[in-house]
Formats: C-alpha cells, sequence, structure tokens
C-alpha cells in the first residue's frame, strides 16, 4: 500500500480522536479549550463553539477515512495505524488539558 495511505488513516485517528472531548464537555454544556479561545489553546470556548468544532472534526476524519477507505472491510495495517494517530492525540490532549486545568482557577 502506498505511504501516505498511511498518513490518511493517522490523521483520520487523530481528528476522530480530537472530536471526542470536544463533544462530549459541549453536549454536557461545559466549556473547554479550543483553538478559537482567547488565549489561544489555554481559554475557555462555550459548549456551543466545542459542539461545533468537535463535529467539524468528525466530518474531517470521516472524509479523510472516506478519501482514503481502499476496500471493505478496511485492511488491518490501516486500522493500526488510525488506532496510533487517535492514540498519540489522545496522549498529547491529555497531558496538555491536564496542565491547563491544573494551573488555571476554575469558577
Amino acid at each position: 500500500m502506498v505511504w501516505y495511505v498511511y498518513v490518511g488513516w493517522f490523521f483520520a485517528g487523530a481528528f476522530l480522536t480530537n472530536a471526542i472531548p470536544h463533544v462530549v464537555q459541549g453536549m454536557c454544556g461545559n466549556c473547554f479549550q479550543t483553538p478559537f479561545a482567547s488565549p489561544r489553546r489555554v481559554g475557555e470556548s462555550s459548549a456551543v463553539v466545542n459542539v461545533v468544532w468537535g463535529f467539524c472534526n468528525l466530518a474531517i476524519g470521516g472524509a479523510l477515512l472516506y478519501i482514503f477507505l481502499p476496500q471493505l472491510p478496511p485492511p488491518w495495517p490501516l486500522c493500526a495505524v488510525a488506532l496510533i494517530g487517535g492514540l498519540i492525540i489522545a496522549l498529547y490532549l491529555a497531558r496538555h488539558f491536564g496542565k491547563v486545568r491544573k494551573e488555571a482557577p476554575h469558577p
């Protein structure tokens, strides 16, 4: 399989995983960090912004899977690469948001 298919699935996994906390926090009515907050990556955005941002991530991840889907069912190496992409972004976000939430006072 061509190398860029693995890259596409890696980023699909990252986008789909990143959608989870934003959609969940938004649906719960909680504020959460987004790229649109002020200050960037530290401030919190409203619940509505988080839901929209989460669904944008879902759309991008789904589009990447659709574009790079070679066959049904997908080969296991592609699924593994998508899971690795999801794991890497999840670990990064856990570290980043854990640090931000620990340092910033919350109402």
